[in-house]
């Protein structure tokens, strides 16, 4: 399985990040232990939302959805 997910830091309530990943623990993980370069400087971060697929091009798809313009109004909205 492939997940999409989005995640907000607790400590700038204002940021969050769109991701995919195959291993939806472990990232989270290496996103609060400041292994992603992306995300090291709004620490700790808490899981918001995640939506699991049978194969990673479904996964991709659904974060570019999610970064557009719509796809941010829709995730505002519905997470």
């Amino acid at each position: 399985m492939f997940y999409t997910y989005i995640i907000k830091s607790t400590s700038h309530p204002n940021q969050r990040y769109i991701g995919y990943t195959s291993n939806m623990k472990q990232r989270l993980i290496a996103h609060n232990n400041g292994k992603c370069k992306h995300t090291i400087k709004f620490v700790p971060w808490e899981l918001k939302f995640f939506a699991a697929f049978p194969d990673k091009s479904k996964a991709i798809q659904f974060e570019k959805y999610l970064k557009t313009g719509s796809g941010f109004a829709f995730s505002q909205k519905h997470f």
